[in-house]
């Protein structure tokens, strides 16, 4: 007869990188009781590793940026953990306790500011790896289950992204609502799996608004538009607020290069130094849909979604003086 064995299993040993689970771009929140949703956070996705002696922190591409990050590092040494990876964003939030992608990257010294690096938060949203298990077997509520009790309730760096489970279509409106960048949908049966797939979907919040079209840059395809350059009105001047590449058919872009190069002038009606530029009289409107303003005041993600022959300057974007 064959005794049990008391030894302990061994321990998974812990990955060095785990390539992270990608959410699929969605028109609508998904339906049912097997959905659990998060609000879709503006900042950089990370997975922050926690090892006997060490914290290391990874991008989304494998990069090491632990020391870009010394305020969710330190935090993380705190956490009553041997060893764990644990899978969020990391973000700055805005005096509305809204993720500001343009903070961020201010916080981290890409642009002049005094916003420290201290006011980066974690959300950890998921957990891979718990004091030797390896957890992506498992399903997501049984990882939230094991995540939650270790992050919860803290106010430091390092946060609980908090999962929330009720109607999808409800949950996305008020987000939208409240000017997120949209939500998260997760099934909370499914594993961990690197790359993008259908167990989590992203929906995101779009923006549609008028613009007046100032100009554009030609394509590298002869006789084509490469991108439209855009203003909105500020009073009674016209402000530049980027450029539209995208939106249009082949016909399309081939029209729009015919109109526009009939009302070419040499004033440019907004300031703008682009060498490729070539500048139009500001009559036509552009429809755009957008994701968001970035720090700098230019729209964030624009697709071309019309256009109409004469300026109405009622529906123009109008910029806060």
């Amino acid at each position: 007869m064959a005794r049990s064995s008391s030894k302990k299993l061994p321990d998974h040993p812990m990955p060095a990188r785990i390539e992270p689970c990608l959410a699929t771009l969605v028109e609508k929140p998904p339906k049912g009781q097997d959905w659990a949703y998060e609000v879709k956070w503006d900042g950089y996705r990370l997975a922050v590793h926690i090892e006997t002696g060490r914290v290391r922190i990874l991008t989304r591409g494998g990069y090491d940026w632990t020391e870009r990050f010394p305020s969710i590092a330190d935090d993380a040494r705190r956490l009553a953990l041997k060893t764990a990876i644990l899978d969020g964003e990391a973000v700055v939030l805005n005096d509305h306790g809204r993720s500001d992608f343009g903070m961020l990257q201010r916080a981290l010294g890409r642009l002049p500011s005094a916003i420290e690096a201290g006011a980066i938060v974690f959300y950890a949203f998921d957990l891979l790896y718990l004091d030797g298990r390896d957890l992506r077997r498992l399903p997501l509520h049984e990882r939230r289950r094991l995540l939650e009790p270790l992050v919860a309730d803290r106010e430091g760096a390092v946060r609980l992204s908090e999962e929330v489970q009720a109607d999808g279509e409800e949950f996305y409106r008020v987000a939208c609502a409240h000017g997120l960048e949209g939500i998260i949908a997760k099934h909370i049966d499914k594993p961990y799996r690197s790359g993008r797939g259908e167990w989590w979907q992203k929906i995101t919040c779009k923006r549609r608004d008028s613009f007046v079209i100032v100009g554009f840059e030609p394509s590298t395809v002869p006789g084509h538009v490469g991108r439209l350059l855009l203003a909105a009105r500020k009073g009674a001047d016209l402000v530049y607020v980027g450029g539209c590449g995208t939106g249009w058919s082949n016909e399309l872009s081939r029209e729009l290069r015919k109109v526009l190069e009939g009302m070419v002038t040499e004033t440019a009606a907004v300031s703008l130094r682009r060498k490729a530029a070539v500048f139009v009289e500001p009559f036509l409107i552009a429809e755009v849909e957008y994701r968001a303003w970035t720090d700098d005041g230019k729209l964030r993600h624009p697709s071309f979604k019309g256009i109409r022959e004469q300026a109405d300057d009622a529906s123009v974007y109008e910029l806060q003086a």
